[in-house]
């Protein structure tokens, strides 16, 4: 006989998983614990009603209080029931406005008239004491049975939070898991609550809720009245659950007793048992913690609630912790005898977070901070972007919400709001400080100006910043970004505006967070066989006339994948792969695409092959032909760009309709179903319905971020954004990911460091500013340009000049986007500054075309464009990989890794990537890399033609990738071995000495050694830039040159020589970075 040993099992009841350790929770919190059956009673029977009036009509009586002639006396008994009255008189229907109305009674109270000593006057009554927590009265309830609008059923939500009789939080639970596994419990719960606020549910509840959670034990969400499915969201914070334990180890009060009678007496034994082995924090605890603490859920629904043109939204974690550490920081600022400036920050939240109404959000804190704060009165928020549809798309969401913003017209119009007092909330354009800045009835401002800047990551590193800050002299500036620049000290959001609040939310957190749709990245490859032979002859006589090194300039700039991706043949291709991806995947769905290409001319060209391809609809977005875009050096526009713009501005009148109304059209209308663009909409656009980014151009570091999130936009039906990528920009892709994934973590020392190399570098401008003089004294004062263009006919004299003016230049730039240069220099010395920067300009411009050192690409582009399309081809679209998690750094590391499917794919992919890096890197070693550059280019070429198998050539690319990017090379002397820089000198000197050295390595190594150790000496501070050095530099490569010929017997022509030099200089420079 078997023996059996008595025991119990969990039980799996809602009641038992869910429902009562919430409550249990809750009362530990200071809820005390109505029963069902009492708040019936309170409600006097009437299942209809949703308030607890007596509880309600008892808070007023015992806080409410109003003065008159100097006494604090008591609301009547009828001024009472009048208040109480007009929060109930509410005639339920579901509509949002009615939910509006009643948020804003609970938040401001109603006036109530009352009569004393003859006299008739109206005070407030307020609902909620919203400054004194301790002041209201907590209860929660179960089974809180409403009757249904119009029928008499009725809807039982699980638990409901009242505050002084008014329900501001309803809950529904479910249990942690169901058999029917086709619905995840937390849906359910959710579904349930969005049943209950339909017109024929009990809307009357929900006038007056302000939260609502979803528990199903392990996981908890939280929205508000009329949040849809798609944006309820978790809430994070760390740090919860020590508090939690002890809460729930304490013993339950006795006000408690009846919780485990009623409804919940056939799952009091079942608790009983969980409580007395004491049970573990669940996931519904910490969303319960967080968020119905009481102070903390009157701190979310007094400061945290918007009305967004009719949509009622509540923050996200990330928008309250952030909008709490800026006025943490405010408040430690707020000494009455302070009048320093507020110390300003940034807000780093990624795009399709919600930035703008962050910014709302905070502006509302701020004045509800100044009810309470003597040091805070009147504070003005200004909000800053650099795009007309930013600034539109701010002022309305401003205005959405309830804030009444005045938009900025014009520099003067700024002028004005700035000095208004009246003008608590302005909204301008950067560029508009210009204007300001000029102004005679500007003062300082108030430490109480709060100045919101978005897109932070742009227009902010230049003059228009610093103009901005002299206006604003006073304000507290804050930035709003999803990607901050920190890479280097002239582009550093951190060091314009200060440090950054917390917490950072970054695009890998939102996708966490379901706040975005997580985006799958795929591959795609163009093979381009290369008529070299043809491209070549033509090349020579199209460039007749040309000297050598000319030619080479040229080339090198057309023979750049960029311009290869640019050829006719290839872009047709792309054109036909896109077609036929959207047709199949996307087309009558409801989704649209965006096409980013390299500038105008391809963006018409890809719109003209899919007009011909007739399936896909299309529209091009591009700026004025006056307006350089993309890979475009000029804003020279060809004859087929301008046809375009007169055919758009015939068909919508301005640039301005051109563009409102067709970003329109696509995020509202059937058509077009693919935009096509240059740089336009690939940063602070917003359309939930774009799915798909197909990438026909080269992008990096936060501008690659920034483009990737047009398509992460939440979207009923959407699963996913997707990356389709012709150009290659994984590589790209993966170090931007993560760089800003160490980014947050951008620490304040790094700050300091960076403040203090800036402060230093600037202070070298007057004398940078006296050196470029210093090479033109003889000329100088001169009126006729013709003297200081035959001065520097001489060639050493005129890399001088270079080198002295672009560091003049750099310097100077960096200068005028700091705030402290401008404000603590002459404006006659800045703009001296700026004058002789402009004649240097030109006349460097002039001189370079006037020796031909420089070539007129506009003038060969045409030409050499058509020689591309005739002779560059295009094979089949070869998919190197399925799409892959884009934020699943394995996924991404095994694409790097592997890119292609088919052998001959990955040859093609391997040459790319190792011509790209010999690209970059040429000028470090410009013998090394010319010589595996062509190995490749043999590789491939034999591949095309069949001349070799595609597994052959595989290994072959994969040594010389290797070869390439470890710089190592067979025939490298011994005596160079591990000295990575000496090998590169003896690139230096291989080829020119090799006729003189009758083939021996070891005069050539020993150079390349010598050279090596002793220019170490001359690398002082910025010796890149600094003439001196450079010539000490010199005189010791001529002289270890001369100790060698000398020793080996060798007889080296002086042209040789100086070239070697030269050639030793150059790549010492380059190696530098």
């Amino acid at each position: 006989m078997e023996e059996t040993t008595a025991y119990t099992t969990p039980s799996y009841l809602e009641k038992v998983q869910c429902q009562l350790p919430a409550l249990q929770l809750l009362i530990q919190m200071g809820w005390s614990y109505l029963p069902p059956e009492e708040c019936v009673s309170l409600r006097d029977g009437r299942l209809g009603s949703a308030i607890l009036e007596p509880v309600l009509t008892d808070f007023i009586r015992s806080t409410g209080r109003f003065e008159f002639k100097g006494q604090v006396r008591p609301f009547t008994e009828n001024a009472i029931q009048n208040a109480v009255q007009t929060l109930r008189a509410f005639r339920a229907t579901g509509a949002m406005q009615q939910n509006e109305q009643a948020y804003d009674l609970l938040c401001l109270g109603t006036s109530v008239p009352q009569t004393i000593e003859g006299d008739t006057k109206s005070f407030m009554v307020n609902f909620i004491d919203w400054r004194n927590p301790e002041e209201n009265i907590y209860h929660c309830t179960a089974e809180f049975k409403v009757e249904r609008i119009g029928q008499q059923k009725h809807y039982i939500p699980d638990i409901v939070l009242f505050v002084n009789g008014i329900p501001l939080v309803v809950m529904e639970c479910k249990r942690s898991a169901y058999l029917d596994t086709h619905k995840e419990p937390i849906d359910l719960a959710i579904q349930d609550l969005t049943d209950y606020q339909a017109k024929e549910g009990i809307p009357q509840l929900f006038l007056y809720s302000q939260l609502l959670l979803g528990l199903a034990r392990d996981k908890a969400e939280y929205g508000t009245t009329g949040t849809p499915r798609k944006f309820w969201t978790v809430w994070k914070e760390s740090e919860l659950d020590q508090q939690i334990r002890e809460l729930l180890t304490r013993p339950m009060p006795e006000t408690s007793r009846e919780l485990l009678t009623g409804p919940f007496e056939d799952a009091a034994g079942s608790f009983r048992g969980i409580l007395s082995q004491g049970r573990a924090v669940y996931e519904q605890d910490r969303l319960l913690f967080a968020l119905c603490r009481p102070q903390r859920l009157l701190e979310l629904v007094y400061k945290f609630i918007l009305f967004d043109n009719g949509e009622k939204k509540i923050a996200r974690y990330q928008q309250f912790f952030t909008v709490q550490d800026i006025i943490t920081r405010i408040r430690r600022s707020s000494s009455a005898d302070d009048q320093t400036p507020r110390p300003g920050g940034v807000v780093w939240h990624t795009q399709g977070s919600g930035k703008s109404l962050t910014m709302v959000m905070l502006a509302k804190c701020l004045y509800l901070e100044s009810l309470c704060d003597p040091t805070m009165l009147n504070p003005k928020v200004i909000l800053v972007t650099d795009r007309i549809d930013l600034d539109d798309q701010i002022e309305g969401t401003f205005r959405a919400c309830g804030l009444a913003p005045e938009q900025a017209r014009t520099g003067e119009d700024l002028v004005k709001l700035l000095t208004d007092e009246k003008a608590h909330v302005v909204t301008t354009l950067i560029h508009k400080f210009a204007t300001a800045a000029t102004s005679r009835k500007l003062r300082q401002v108030s430490r109480n100006t709060f100045v919101l800047v978005d897109e932070a990551h742009r227009s902010n590193y230049s003059t228009q910043h610093a103009q901005m800050r002299l206006v604003l002299k006073g304000a507290c500036f804050i930035a709003f970004t999803g990607t901050p620049l920190a890479k280097t000290a002239k582009k550093n959001t951190f060091l314009k505006f200060g440090d950054l609040y917390q917490p950072p939310y970054t695009i890998a957190r939102a996708v966490e967070d379901k706040a975005v749709v997580p985006l799958l990245y795929e591959a795609r490859h163009v093979p381009q066989p290369v008529d070299e032979a043809a491209i070549d002859s033509w090349f020579e006589k199209l460039t007749l006339g040309l000297s050598a090194d000319q030619r080479d300039d040229l080339k090198r700039k057309f023979a750049s994948e960029s311009q290869l991706n640019k050829a006719a043949q290839r872009v047709r291709m792309v054109a036909w792969d896109i077609t036929r991806h959207f047709v199949a995947t996307y087309q009558n769905t409801g989704f649209k695409g965006q096409l980013v290409t390299p500038d105008k001319v391809t963006a018409l060209l890809f719109k003209k092959f899919f007009d011909e391809f007739g399936e896909v609809n299309t529209e091009v977005l591009i700026s004025a032909p006056t307006v350089k875009e993309g890979d475009d050096e000029t804003a020279n526009a060809t004859a087929d760009v301008e046809k375009f713009w007169d055919t758009m501005m015939a068909r919508y009148g301005s640039e301005d309709r051109y563009n409102k109304l067709l970003i329109s059209a696509f995020k509202k209308g059937d058509e077009p179903e693919i935009i096509i663009v240059v740089d336009k909409l690939l940063t602070g656009f917003d359309a939930p319905r774009n799915v798909v980014l197909y990438l026909a151009r080269k992008l990096k570091d936060h501008t690659l971020l920034q483009a990737i999130a047009r398509v992460n936009r939440l979207c009923d039906g959407k699963e996913y954004g997707l990356i389709l990528d012709y150009s290659g920009v994984i590589d790209n892709l993966d170090e931007a990911i993560d760089f800003y994934a160490q980014l947050a973590n951008y620490d304040h020392a790094d700050l300091i460091q960076t403040v203090a190399y800036v402060s230093d570098q600037v202070s070298r401008l007057p004398q940078l500013h006296s050196d470029v003089w210093e090479i033109l004294a003889p000329v100088r004062g001169s009126r006729d340009p013709e003297a200081y263009e035959e001065f520097l006919r001489d060639e050493e004299r005129r890399n001088c000049f270079y080198e002295r003016f672009g560091l003049f230049a750099r310097i100077l730039a960096l200068a005028l986007s700091s705030t402290t240069f401008l404000a603590n220099t002459k404006p006659t010395t800045i703009d001296r500054y700026k004058k002789d920067l402009k004649f240097f300009q030109n006349l460097r411009a002039s001189v370079s075309v006037r020796y031909q050192e420089r070539v007129n690409f506009s003038e060969y582009e045409p030409k050499i464009r058509k020689l591309l399309d005739m002779h560059v081809g295009a094979g089949e679209v070869q998919q190197l990989c399925e799409p892959i998690n884009l934020f699943d750094p394995a996924a991404r590391k095994k694409i790097l890794e592997d890119q292609g499917k088919s052998t001959k794919a990955k040859a093609d992919q391997i040459a790319s990537a190792t011509l790209r890096v010999i690209e970059q890197e040429m000028p470090k070693d410009p013998i090394f890399y010319r010589k595996f550059s062509k190995m490749i280019k043999d590789v491939l070429a034999a591949l095309h033609e069949k001349r070799l198998e595609a597994v052959a050539a595989l290994k072959s690319l994969q040594e010389i990738a290797i070869k390439v990017t470890t710089h190592s090379d067979d025939d490298t002397p011994a005596m160079l071995a591990g000295n990575d820089m000496a090998q590169r000198f003896f690139g230096c000197v291989r080829e020119p000495l090799a006729t003189y050295t009758t083939g021996k390595f070891d005069p050539m190594a020993r150079i390349a050694l010598l050279v090596t150790e002793r220019i170490k000496a001359h690398k002082i501070r910025d010796w890149r830039e600094n003439h001196d050095a450079l010539n000490r530099m010199r005189g010791e490569i001529d002289d270890i040159i001369f100790e060698v010929s000398k020793t080996e017997n060798i007889e080296i022509p002086i042209e040789i020589h100086d070239k070697l030099i030269d050639d030793c200089i150059n790549v010492a420079i380059a190696n530098e970075d």
